[in-house]
């Protein structure tokens, strides 16, 4: 009897190391087939999900009450399972290269509980080879055990987009690899249980690997294309959203829009690829353009929040502004590498008093993180400028009205900034509004 029947049959347990954004769906779509043991270091997160609360809000409480995950903090638990899958992040350091901490601290800890006959499968973006140069290594000397003889390893992209109820751990196919052929045709046939979309079997880990960096690197240089159409467009003074709507009744248009570059995987991902290329001695043009376009745009933006200012005749030093929205994407309420940081931090290099909003958000992160505390929608008042930074579905309802209480009565003209273009364009394009989207 083979693992993947054994892990069927409920005679072994499959472990999900790191239970955060992506992590915490597998191990939920898993605990629906088979035995899984959830892991995660952060203690505070295993008491939530213990206690039935999902402080992702990916699947929500009722289905964390309700699943048959083992929650634990404790990696001696991992010594149950012999199919593990490891799904922590892979950010990058201040200076853009890569930070692989977080996958090599979950190799030592996968390692030092590994046990003969088990298959290692990685779901972290990584550049080509970090899996078998760099993790494989690590499992090794942490275990005593050899790979290829004691343990065999796979790479399986992870594909899941945070916030996305429609595309979803199951209805995306996933792209699977495994170091021999038997261990590919192990791993294929493990996530088939769960990914109704089906499975694309990847010639190498590093095909897999290389795979998964370029999808985001793609669209991180085509938003930086719409980022920089909308800087050239507001210089003609044409609406970027209006040429895009006419450029998209052309069959093959692409369909990109213009927006703040953040969060885990399109802002971080293109640097793993030009690590790896500058390695190899080549220096990339186009992805690294790509990427200084879109880290730029927080700065843009609050640049151009000072530009309507002094064209309302409202002094700027010491001007109050909401900005509504602080996470990386609309509800979403994580706010790790978000972009909008950059435009808080630009504003006050300007003297500017900013005030942040976000009912999605985590308000303790933001704390922990940028030293933020939110305000609530109430105590917005008397601004001389708001921003619609995330178009998070509570900002979707507000009406003119309820914006409109926003401001400083006094102004003649009221100066709000829409960056994802939320809000019907031609209503504040009126005599008492300046009007701004990317």
């Amino acid at each position: 009897m083979d693992l993947y029947e054994k892990l069927v049959g409920g005679e072994e347990k499959l472990s999900l190391v790191g239970l955060g954004y992506v992590g915490m769906p597998i191990a939920v779509a898993f605990a629906r087939k088979i035995k899984v043991v959830g892991f995660d270091l952060n203690k505070e997160k295993i008491a939530l999900y213990q206690s039935g609360v999902d402080p992702t809000n990916e699947v929500g409480n009722e289905v964390i009450r309700d699943t048959k995950v083992d929650f634990t903090a404790d990696p001696a638990r991992l010594k149950e399972a012999r199919f593990h899958i490891v799904a922590v992040p892979t950010p990058v350091n201040e200076d853009h290269t890569p930070d692989l901490s977080p996958v090599e601290g979950a190799s030592r800890i996968l390692g030092q509980n590994l046990t003969k006959g088990s298959v290692v499968v990685f779901e972290s973006t990584v550049y080509p080879g970090v899996t078998e140069d760099i993790c494989v290594p690590i499992l090794e000397r942490e275990s005593g055990l050899k790979c290829g003889v004691d343990f065999k390893i796979g790479y399986s992209p992870e594909r899941i987009n945070p916030g996305d109820k429609v595309h979803r751990l199951e209805t995306i196919t996933k792209i699977v690899s495994g170091m021999d052929e038997e261990t590919l045709h192990t791993v294929a046939k493990v996530y088939g249980l769960v990914v109704e979309a089906g499975v694309y079997r990847a010639e190498s880990i590093k095909v897999a690997e290389a795979a998964k960096v370029i999808e985001n690197s793609q669209r991180d240089i085509n938003i930086a294309f719409m980022n920089e159409l909308s800087i050239i467009f507001h210089k003609m003074g044409i609406d970027t959203g209006a040429v895009l709507d006419a450029a998209g009744t052309k069959w093959n248009f692409l369909k990109f829009m213009p927006g703040l570059v953040g969060g885990h995987c399109i802002g971080v991902d293109p640097y793993y690829l030009t690590y790896k290329a500058e390695e190899l001695g080549y220096h990339s043009q186009i992805i690294l353009s790509g990427r200084r376009i879109n880290d730029d745009m927080g700065r843009y933006v609050a640049e151009s929040l000072v530009k309507m200012l002094i064209k309302a005749d409202i002094p700027v030093k010491r001007a109050k502004v909401a900005i509504l929205g602080f996470t990386f994407k609309e509800n979403c309420p994580d706010t790790r590498n978000t972009k909008v940081i950059d435009i808080y931090k630009e504003l006050g290099e300007y003297g500017i008093v900013p005030m942040v909003v976000d009912p999605s958000a985590d308000a303790g992160e933001a704390k922990r993180l940028y030293g933020i505390t939110f305000q609530t929608m109430e105590e917005i008042k008397d601004m001389d400028a708001v921003i619609i930074a995330v178009a998070h579905d509570a900002f979707l309802k507000l009406g003119r009205e309820k914006i409109d209480a926003f401001y400083q009565t006094a102004h003649k003209r009221k100066v709000l900034m829409d960056i994802k273009g939320v809000l019907d364009r031609k209503a504040y394009q009126s005599e008492d509004y300046l009007y701004w989207r990317l």
